[in-house]
């Protein structure tokens, strides 16, 4: 159990605090490449540097304490883990089907597996991080811990970009949702705001266990919706349809489909916010590997079923490639699952952009006024920017892949390798410590490799995108049905 440091009045001397530190019974095992530290006993007052001056000292954020009017640390691993499918399975079973038409189902399973690994051993990096410096609430907090204030400043905003552009993506599912069931009854404009609405309620509990119980309904409806897609391929095949084993092709379109699969895992973002809610954050690797393993076996399942069925014909959301019928069916029962994760998102967003304003003060644990004000209008701005740009940005559903690129490619993967090397470097010897964990070294550096490729291709072939819609005329207005 992770405890507050005690403080160093209580203990006369040095040799004492010495002895308490390095002999005390809460020490974690190690890790073979990685051992997690406990936060030390130490005189606060005496601790005010850079990096926890601003981030409120070593104190974790939030503090225990039964007095408080609000209580965050109330979620269990298996809420998370529920949480975390909800919104990553998401929109990742809509894409993933495509690819393998693309690359072929070899290379695009093999793809999706390891990325699934790929994952896990990220999701591992960033939780170690995380139970070393407690007080890291988000991303941009731990880019303040290695690289200082404009590390912070950069990362806090593409979290909240990211998080915003997440909510956008929801919305728009849920849109072709509602257009599908309503056989386009209704503009879609309309659609994107009564969607906006609902994710905006979803959003307003200040504590990530009120939406526990809705993370698990919509998991299980997205799972549901899964399933239920690949009964209705498996009904209606398609009549002389095409497989591909293998295929080659050119750069731009290869990347392009295998930004899916890559993309498709791109939940790490909110792994510090969700673990520093959690009553035991020892736990929070439980959570990771009942994510991952679920998210990779569904996805892989999901793909390959729908692919073989309906051939390379199909398309992207791969729901509108089942017969009517299956399709709408198949949307409602997701539906749910899409409103949900737009108010999770835009939670996410919101929590970040509280907690900076107060950390540490009675807003953020009791019922103010003032803080109910400023969580509302953050929670109704994140859900408005959202909005807008869904209906006046017509190159919005381009702009998603922009920001993943930016900024996924770094939060699932590349950053893991920046926080490893960090936080070996300054608690396990410096550069001496790096040779002697050559092999981890070696994988955190090429785990910082491939965020930056990621990131850098991805972007080239999203923009590639929007200049040739343009050229196409695939652009539409703004503001219209």
């Amino acid at each position: 159990m992770w405890h507050q440091p005690l403080s160093c009045r209580h203990i006369s001397n040095v040799s004492a605090l010495v002895n308490l530190t390095f002999n005390s019974p809460h020490r974690t095992a190690s890790h073979p490449m990685y051992e997690v530290h406990p936060q030390p006993c130490v005189d606060e007052k005496a601790l005010i540097t850079p990096e926890n001056k601003d981030l409120g000292t070593s104190r974790d954020v939030f503090a225990e304490d039964d007095v408080y009017q609000i209580q965050y640390k109330t979620l269990s691993w298996q809420a998370v883990s529920l949480l975390m499918i909800a919104e990553i399975v998401s929109n990742g079973i809509l894409s993933l089907p495509s690819a393998l038409a693309v690359v072929g189902i070899v290379p695009a399973v093999i793809l999706i597996v390891f990325l699934g690994i790929f994952g896990l051993y990220t999701a591992k990096l960033l939780i170690d991080f995380k139970l070393n410096h407690l007080n890291v609430h988000t991303m941009g907090d731990a880019g303040y811990v290695i690289s200082g204030p404009v590390a912070r400043e950069v990362l806090a905003f593409g979290t909240v970009a990211f998080a915003v552009f997440s909510s956008g993506s929801e919305i728009l599912s849920s849109q072709q949702a509602l257009s599908t069931l309503s056989n386009q009854g209704m503009c879609s404009m309309y659609l994107v705001i009564i969607a906006g609405a609902v994710a905006f309620a979803i959003s307003l509990p200040r504590t990530l266990d009120r939406l526990a119980w809705m993370g698990l309904f919509s998991a299980a409806a997205i799972t549901l919706a899964g399933f239920f897609a690949m009964i209705g391929a498996g009904a209606n095949p398609v009549p002389g349809r095409s497989l591909t084993v293998t295929a080659s092709s050119n750069f731009f379109d290869a990347f392009l489909a295998v930004t899916n699969p890559v993309f498709a895992y791109a939940g790490h973002f909110m792994f510090f916010i969700l673990i520093s809610e959690m009553r035991r954050p020892e736990d929070a690797m439980k959570a990771a590997w009942c994510l991952q393993g679920f998210a990779t076996v569904f996805y892989a399942v999901f793909s390959i079923v729908m692919y073989v069925y309906i051939g390379n014909t199909v398309q992207s959301p791969a729901l509108f490639s089942l017969p009517p019928v299956w399709a709408k069916a198949t949307f409602a029962i997701a539906l749910p699952n899409f409103l949900f994760c737009a108010g999770l998102c835009t939670h996410t967003a919101a929590k970040l952009v509280f907690v900076r304003i107060f950390r540490h003060s009675e807003h953020v644990h009791s019922h103010t006024l003032l803080g109910w004000t400023v969580w509302t209008l953050l929670c109704f701005a994140a859900i408005a920017i959202a909005v807008i740009l869904a209906i006046a940005v017509p190159i919005f559903s381009y702009l998603i892949g922009i920001a993943a690129a930016l900024f996924a490619a770094w939060y699932t993967y590349g950053l893991a390798g920046f926080f490893w090397l960090h936080d070996v470097y300054h608690m396990k010897g410096g550069v001496n410590g790096l040779k002697q964990r050559s092999i981890g070294t070696g994988i955190a550096v090429l785990t910082v490799i491939a965020g930056a490729f990621i990131c850098v291709a991805g972007t080239y072939v999203s923009i590639k995108l929007i200049a040739e819609a343009y050229a196409d005329g695939q652009v539409g207005r703004p503001f219209v049905c």
